[in-house]
């Protein structure tokens, strides 16, 4: 069976795509690893529509089935490697080569979160990720931010914009350069130089603070991340040429989201822009009627 796209990561934007295409009735597989990005976050407060906050997990089971009403197929696997071939591609998989007329890039990012217990039923709720989608909850609050080096100082920084009662816990006890250290006595964020040794929570998701590894307890009900290692997930776009920045996101056409390969397009936090699913939403449908346009052009031919 050759389809005529074969989408990779089942997230927001490749759902999105995914529903859209679904609409046209084209022939369309979505391959998904599993763990993404949007599984993560137990709410989002920043969507039209949902003023009380709605679950990631909310949007992929109930994408997953909207597609499937339109006959989209997907399969639970990691695909391995991208190879074009005259006007098709093969994807290769752990399990089998699938072919494919166009491919839609919907891989994301993959972050790095603490091996903490309790952390992740947090995400969302009083643990967040993203100053864009979540700086509004700490307004005037006592906030944590735990992180690496001078990732964590800025995220501290954009975080002075809502609160200025602000602690950073250089986690990965990296190097703070000159600048950032200037940084942290400007905007008045107090440093600590320890590793956290245990996180206090109630209610399974409500943070109340921690414990550093000298027995040192910080009390807050809101923290941050931002810890290094976050990871662009677009390697398996360079057996094709598909241009990447250096920080490996991908480039593509702002209007049409296709890359500089031929029927290879590109949505989501793979590409430069801010990280919200409103945006990853945006990307999806935009991406999926340039294929359908190309696709009707080939039919044309």
């Amino acid at each position: 069976m050759v389809y005529d796209c074969i989408i990779i990561g089942g997230g927001i934007a490749g759902l999105q795509a995914a529903i859209q295409l679904g609409r046209y009735e084209h022939r369309v597989l979505v391959i998904d690893k599993g763990n993404g990005r949007s599984e993560l976050c137990k709410e989002y407060h920043n969507l039209l529509g949902w003023p009380d906050g709605v679950s990631g997990e909310y949007f992929r089971e109930t994408g997953k089935e909207q597609a499937k009403r339109y006959g989209i197929e997907f399969m639970t696997d990691e695909v391995i490697e991208l190879q074009k071939k005259n006007n098709e591609f093969d994807v290769v998989t752990t399990q089998q080569i699938l072919v494919g007329k166009r491919i839609l890039l919907a891989t994301g990012i993959q972050d790095r979160i603490p091996e903490l217990d309790g952390i992740r039923a947090c995400l969302g709720k009083s643990i967040y990720l993203c100053p864009d989608c979540d700086g509004y909850e700490i307004k005037n609050q006592k906030t944590i931010v735990i992180g690496s080096g001078n990732k964590g100082v800025g995220l501290a920084v954009v975080l002075s914009y809502w609160t200025s009662d602000l602690l950073f816990i250089n986690h990965d006890l990296d190097d703070i350069d000159e600048k950032h250290q200037h940084l942290l006595q400007k905007y008045n964020i107090t440093l600590y130089q320890q590793r956290v040794s245990h996180l206090h929570i109630e209610d399974k998701s409500q943070f109340q603070g921690l414990t550093l590894e000298n027995g040192e307890t910080l009390h807050a009900n809101h923290a941050f991340l931002a810890m290094k290692g976050a990871t662009v997930q677009t390697d398996i776009a360079k057996s094709l040429g598909v241009e990447r920045l250096e920080n490996n996101h991908i480039c593509v056409n702002p209007r049409t989201k296709e890359t500089n390969v031929p029927n290879v397009w590109a949505a989501g936090d793979a590409l430069v822009h801010s990280q919200l699913l409103s945006i990853a939403m945006g990307d999806g449908a935009q991406a999926a009627i340039w294929i359908h346009k190309s696709i009707l052009k080939e039919k044309l031919r």
